[in-house]
């Protein structure tokens, strides 16, 4: 039975046409820019929680789909997870990948996405002389690699330490040598030696504090109580510990509670990071002195890699493909308030300010500490 007489059934294949091309020439749906992030450490962790939470704000506030990834404090993983990233089908890589590189898994990694194709950019850590040699810049070598961005972590380490031998001194009878001991991150992280290189640099403003002996406790909360405890033991007299993160300060700081003479002895304590357990161990007093602010290194250059996928390379508008920032500052009792008051309203934050996309006025980023305060409102 015909349902359609054959002029119907004309004007219905004209009208079928027409509409298959009305639709061809409709522009298709907008993706959203893609970013993948590797995070070299846990993913409990509160340092790259923190990091993350403010990662996600500027994935909310520039229209960016994040995905993080975390290798759980396992190296290798950071180049297995690379390598599952790259593996995708094209149509799942992301636009950009956002590396660490922590314990000289900068190579691999960017072997792995340059022969992908995938534009990668190292954002916390600057490339570490050992590694510069097999590495080069980026944009040379390895022509995916677009840059880096990372805050200046000497002076993270200096800024921690001088204050806490000021503050140890002051509060010791006059002319006292205390003695210091230091537990570090790790032994190849560009980041870590550059904080120790901090510490040396106090240390020669201070010659009357005797450091006793540095070690390296890998980041870890469990490794720093075990090395802190040894120290402990090995220099019953020293008064200061530096610390290259706040968790291990606090590894410290239980190493200090298991000994035997521990509620005797009037130890100072240093941190490194500007998460809410170590602003309020700053207002307890359990901490004496504290800097951060480099957090923000992953907010910052997803900022960058935005504005360079809208067009605006930061190269022109930056002044280099490896950049770092002032990015740490020395946290005070007044700050640590005024940070956690702002973390507990749990507002939200626009970062659309700091683009340059956002605001073709801004003649240069400002990725300082004043600009994360900014921020944090």
């Amino acid at each position: 039975m015909r349902l359609f007489s054959p002029s119907m059934q004309r004007i219905c294949l004209s009208l079928c046409a027409l509409m298959a091309g009305c639709a061809a020439l409709m522009p298709a749906p907008a993706l959203a820019l893609s970013m993948v992030f590797i995070n070299p450490g846990k993913s409990t962790e509160p340092f790259w929680m923190m990091a993350i939470r403010n990662m996600q704000a500027v994935a909310d506030s520039l229209d960016i789909e994040l995905e993080v990834l975390s290798a759980e404090r396992d190296y290798l993983a950071q180049i297995r997870l690379t390598q599952e990233v790259v593996e995708r089908p094209a149509q799942r890589r992301p636009d950009y990948l956002i590396i660490v590189a922590e314990k000289g898994t900068l190579l691999a990694q960017l072997e792995l996405a340059d022969e992908a194709g995938i534009a990668t950019f190292l954002a916390f850590n600057t490339v570490a002389d050992s590694d510069r040699p097999r590495v080069g810049h980026p944009r040379g070598r390895f022509t995916h690699w677009l840059g880096s961005l990372a805050p200046m972590a000497q002076e993270g380490g200096y800024l921690s330490a001088r204050a806490l031998m000021e503050h140890a001194l002051a509060r010791l009878p006059a002319g006292a040598t205390p003695g210091l001991i230091a537990l570090a991150g790790d032994r190849s992280t560009d980041t870590s030696l550059r904080r120790n290189q901090g510490l040396h640099r106090a240390l020669a403003e201070f010659p009357q504090v005797r450091l006793h002996q540095l070690v390296y406790a890998d980041w870890s909360y469990d490794k720093a109580v075990e090395q802190a405890g040894h120290l402990f033991r090995r220099y019953p007299q020293a008064q200061l510990v530096w610390s290259g993160s706040d968790l291990l300060a606090f590894g410290a700081m239980q190493a200090l509670r298991d000994s035997p003479q521990g509620t005797d002895r009037a130890v100072f304590f240093s941190g490194i990071n500007a998460t809410s357990q170590a602003l309020e161990a700053l207002l307890s007093g359990e901490l004496s002195t504290l800097s951060g602010g480099h957090h923000m290194a992953g907010a910052w250059a997803m900022v960058l890699l935005h504005d360079h996928y809208h067009g605006l390379d930061f190269v022109e508008t930056a002044g280099g493909v490896e950049q770092e920032y002032v990015m740490f500052a020395l946290l005070d009792e007044r700050l640590a308030r005024q940070l956690l008051d702002r973390r507990a309203q749990n507002a939200t934050i626009d970062f659309c300010s700091h683009s340059r996309v956002c605001n073709p006025a801004r003649a240069h980023y400002d990725f300082s500490f004043a600009s994360w305060l900014e921020s944090e409102r």
